[in-house]
């Protein structure tokens, strides 16, 4: 594989890792906010924003956390054949359906990035009581599936490099 390629998966690697590591601490800060939520639920009145601002905790950790899990290969496969053949076969199989993964991410941002531009343009607010604008939200869920397509385009020429009897790292 040409170098280029190589560097681009080094730092496409490199960046969902950093991100991933940096994202699994937003747990804590979903926790922080329910606790809150439950708290203030026992002594007063409890604040609108909790459990809305907990959903979003969840998305950001949920979507930007995507590029570190194909990165690790931390997402649910049926393996029950999967798991004999061996890894020039796998790299093959890998391939082709990574291809329909960048085909989904790829409609995905489009529809993000839509969806986005719509937020921003006319200043859609959420329909709770909090009312919170859906922008910030939805540029968060932009950025996570840009860093997963990005994953899923590295892991595409790590697929063909193994299939080819290479080993991209």
């Amino acid at each position: 594989m040409p170098n280029a390629i190589r560097r681009y998966v080094r730092f496409i690697d490199r960046t969902n890792e950093i991100v991933g590591l940096i994202m699994m601490y937003m747990i804590f800060l979903m926790i922080g906010i329910l606790l809150y939520s439950s708290i203030m639920k026992t002594v007063s009145i409890p604040p609108l924003w909790t459990l809305e601002m907990a959903q979003f905790v969840m998305v950001a950790y949920y979507m930007v956390g995507g590029g570190w899990a194909l990165k690790n290969d931390a997402h649910v496969r049926m393996d029950l054949i999967y798991a004999n053949w061996p890894p020039r076969t796998k790299a093959l199989i890998d391939t082709v359906t990574v291809l329909f993964l960048i085909f989904y991410l790829s409609l995905l941002l489009y529809g993000g990035f839509s969806s986005t531009s719509y937020a921003l343009k006319y200043g859609e607010t959420s329909y709770s009581s909090w009312s919170p604008y859906m922008a910030p939200i939805k540029l968060i869920m932009c950025f996570g599936i840009a860093l997963t397509l990005l994953q899923a385009i590295a892991q595409l020429f790590r697929d063909i490099a193994i299939a080819r009897g290479e080993e991209l790292s």
